[in-house]
């Protein structure tokens, strides 16, 4: 492993790239984001150059901001007794095509995020690349750099319907081939839109609407329920006759 200089990685990325990169440091940890348009050449530099030899790629990953910083859980009462954490209005996921959320705190929605290490110098880098259009999400296939990227944007595509320009093989790698939609995606219902079985008559599995409905699950709170409240009643008078 080669003695590295005593400049940050932060450092050394802006003074190669300047503008090209917006570069942050948090708890150790390098980001650099950057414009769809430039991912390919500056990939290529940090994985050729000395000075950075990012040699492997070992992660690649979509992210969906839609409703970014929006929350459904009240956090913020705590008891002696118990934390409350009650439904504060409806969830990613869990809302009719109306009144679904409309973006978040950052301009644009879709990311991919790629996650590079370098043996030679043993450290690491974020990239973060946003899609210009959210309808139609578009970013560099990284697959002529690093080839295992191949399956991971696979992977990116399929769950979040991010395309990856010049990738040799775009299929879906997780869901059934007929699949509708993209199932990571914060619009798309928790409950999905079809559901399989087995007909025993037409010998073939056969899709239908989901017959499911949708329930808030709110674990660890404690809550005022009549029902309960009434048992214990019952059960104390109970115990009072015996």
């Amino acid at each position: 492993m080669s003695d590295t200089s005593a400049t940050s990685l932060a450092e050394q990325l802006a003074a190669r790239f300047g503008d090209t990169l917006s570069i942050s440091t948090v708890r150790n940890e390098t980001t650099a984001e950057l414009a769809a348009a430039d991912l390919l050449a500056v990939a290529s530099a940090l994985r050729d150059e000395p000075a950075f030899a990012f040699s492997e790629l070992i992660d690649l990953c979509g992210i969906d901001y839609l409703g970014y910083g929006q929350v459904e859980w009240d956090t913020e009462t705590v008891s002696g007794t118990g934390f409350s954490r009650g439904v504060e209005g409806q969830a990613l996921g869990r809302f009719n095509w109306a009144e679904r959320p409309r973006g978040g705190n950052l301009p644009r929605r879709f990311a991919a995020v790629i996650q590079l290490l370098s043996i030679t110098h043993n450290r690491r880098l974020r990239l973060r690349v946003f899609c210009e259009d959210d309808s139609l999400p578009l970013v560099p296939s990284l697959t002529l750099v690093w080839p295992g990227s191949n399956w991971f944007e696979r992977e990116a595509f399929d769950l979040y319907g991010i395309i990856f320009d010049g990738h040799p093989d775009l299929r879906r790698i997780l869901t059934d081939y007929g699949f509708v939609g993209h199932p990571f995606r914060k619009d798309f219902p928790l409950i999905g839109n079809v559901e399989v079985r087995y007909d025993p008559v037409q010998k073939r599995v056969i899709y239908e609407p989901v017959s499911i409905e949708p329930r808030v699950l709110v674990p660890r709170t404690i809550r005022d329920d009549a029902d309960l409240m009434q048992a214990e009643a019952e059960a104390a008078d109970d115990w009072q006759r015996n």
